[in-house]
């Protein structure tokens, strides 16, 4: 029998939540574990080296269907993997966008911060003026507070 681990100790190993193994396995992206007399998941390394790779992938900021579509391939060792390289062709194009609207809110946050070139009052203040108009942010490179991420999500 392979040597196995409860989810606290995988969470410890994979330095994530305990919370995020539970969701990818809710998403389909990690195996379920088998269970323990006491009903305690059981992970082996398997588990282990798949959540790595899911986390690399998350680190890449590729999207929970990209990695599921990685996933299958990376489960048929035999198949080719001509639909990887059109996945990672396709999440290039996303990062080269990315970057373009990071460049523009950039421009953007650097036209506010002209708005106030010295201390004053915040009653006079140009860059809580201009953020009140929206003069310097349009809502198409801001959503929710943040920008957007890479595939807009």
């Amino acid at each position: 029998m392979k040597k196995t681990i409860k989810i606290g100790e995988l969470a410890r190993r994979a330095e994530v939540p305990v919370e995020t193994i539970r969701y990818y396995e809710r998403e389909g992206l990690l195996h379920k574990p088998i269970r323990s007399e006491g009903n305690y998941r059981l992970y082996t390394e398997v588990h282990r080296d798949r959540l790595s790779f899911i986390r690399h992938c998350r680190a890449l900021d590729m999207t929970l269907d990209e990695i599921r579509k990685l996933l299958r391939v990376k489960d048929a060792p035999e198949d080719p993997c001509k639909e990887i390289d059109a996945l990672l062709d396709a999440h290039i194009g996303h990062v080269i966008e990315r970057i373009a609207e990071l460049q523009r809110l950039k421009t953007q946050l650097k036209t506010l911060r002209a708005q106030c070139g010295s201390p004053r009052m915040s009653k006079d203040c140009g860059i809580l003026t201009g953020l009140s108009r929206r003069v310097a942010l349009s809502s198409d490179s801001v959503v929710h507070g943040r920008a957007r991420g890479t595939h807009g999500r």
